[in-house]
């Protein structure tokens, strides 16, 4: 584990022991290290942060850098709030992308980072979600998606399983009657649609029992 993610597990130290094995079970299991090093300065949105962890991350790894975290899950905001009070270039908002940066901040990010959300949202969503980050980047900015792959896998089955527990089971993540994963080509042709430029297509399932893939993009002139 690198350096800069022990630092940000560091901050959560004084959360219950529940919140503090969630935050550190993220941590193991899903390439943030990836994400981050790909990710310009400037102003970023984290849309869906959670308990903050990612956000937490980019925060110092650059503190020139301004993170704006947004998530609907009050419960996980209020955490993350707490555990990053001492990070002045992190910002945290409730509610949805539509409800708050979106309205606060139309184009004025750099950067966009969705890591594992889309998949919670309702299929017939995505093209519009999607079209709302663009819409909150400045032309040119960078958009990193970071998604499981629905390619067939027993790690893409494995996925489906383990998040049906967090969501159904335990309610541990807020969804909104999601829950799928697409092949690469659909998700290619999704952000084409929604104004992107796909730079990059990164796997980085090795290591993970999850078939991690990040897509790195452009926000097109309109």
């Amino acid at each position: 584990m690198s350096a800069l993610i022990q630092q940000a597990l560091a901050l959560y130290s004084d959360l219950p022991p529940t919140e503090r094995f969630h935050v550190h079970a993220r941590a193991f299991s899903a390439p943030l290290m990836d994400v981050a090093v790909r990710t310009p300065g400037g102003t970023v949105a984290d849309i869906g942060c959670g308990h903050g962890l990612l956000s937490a991350v980019l925060a110092l790894a650059d503190p020139k850098r301004t993170v704006r975290g947004v998530d609907p899950d009050p419960r996980k905001v209020a955490w993350a709030r707490s555990a990053l009070a001492r990070l002045p270039n992190v910002r945290l908002a409730e509610g949805t992308v539509e409800e708050t940066l979106a309205t606060e901040a139309p184009g004025s990010f750099d950067a966009a980072v969705v890591c594992d959300v889309l998949y919670l949202l309702p299929e017939e969503k995505w093209p519009a979600f999607l079209r709302t980050v663009h819409g909150l980047l400045k032309p040119g900015g960078r958009f990193l998606l970071k998604e499981v792959e629905g390619d067939g896998s027993w790690k893409h089955r494995k996925a489906l399983a383990q998040e049906w527990v967090m969501v159904s089971l335990l309610g541990r993540t807020k969804a909104s009657g999601g829950m799928a994963l697409k092949p690469r080509g659909e998700m290619l042709r999704l952000l084409a649609d929604a104004g992107f430029n796909v730079e990059e297509v990164v796997e980085l399932g090795r290591g993970y029992t999850t078939p991690h893939v990040l897509y790195v993009a452009e926000a097109r002139l309109p």
